[in-house]
């Protein structure tokens, strides 16, 4: 984890290492740290702050990219700081207070199993700063060719809606709303949920 408050680390590390499935393999004070930290360890997921000294979490997201997974945990829910992080490559974005204990576990777990969590702060913002007032986001480049169904999933996954609650939704199994999701990210060329988010959201 990255935040260069150490109360907050404190707090963070005693939460996450209270659950059997996390376990918190180092801290840092700052970007540079953080990356230095990501190839000295290789977690499954960096929890990051946006402010943080030296190099920003923005930076530092950019650095890991491919190395881990990163879940930005923050205050800012500017719109051009959220947009910055996904197009860093984040695959999460929490805001401080908009949150409980316990769905900041289950987010990390998510992010760690190649899901995306936006809280409704962040995906605001990301509507926001791409003028995207619809909750199913803009239309898609009609080049992109997803399916009706993938457009159906595509929009669930805007709204922040997990494989499992897609599922539920569209009277799927799970497996069936990956494999969507699989043929999703390789038609939009990315590699992750936050990554479709921002595209799909632009139009």
């Amino acid at each position: 984890m990255c935040d260069d408050n150490q109360v907050i680390r404190m707090g963070l590390r005693s939460l996450l290492d209270a659950d059997p499935l996390v376990h918190v393999v180092g801290e840092a004070g700052d970007g540079e740290a953080a990356v230095r930290l990501v190839r000295a360890t290789a977690p499954d997921v960096l929890l990051l702050d946006v402010r943080v000294p030296r190099r920003d979490g923005v930076w530092a997201a950019a650095g890991v990219r491919g190395l881990t997974r990163v879940l930005m945990l923050t205050y800012s829910d500017a719109p051009d700081v959220v947009r910055a992080a996904l197009e860093a490559g984040a695959d999460g974005y929490l805001v401080h207070g908009q949150f409980r204990p316990v769905d900041l576990v289950a987010a990390v777990c998510q992010v760690a199993d190649g899901s995306s969590v936006l809280s409704g702060a962040a995906l605001r913002a990301v509507r926001s700063a791409l003028g995207a007032p619809s909750p199913q986001g803009a239309p898609l480049r009609p080049d992109v060719g997803l399916s009706p169904r993938e457009i159906d999933i595509m929009g669930l996954i805007s709204e922040g809606k997990t494989n499992q609650q897609i599922a539920r939704e569209c009277f799927v199994s799970e497996m069936t709303v990956k494999n969507h999701v699989n043929h999703i990210f390789a038609k939009l060329g990315v590699r992750s949920r936050a990554e479709a988010v921002s595209l799909w959201l632009n139009g």
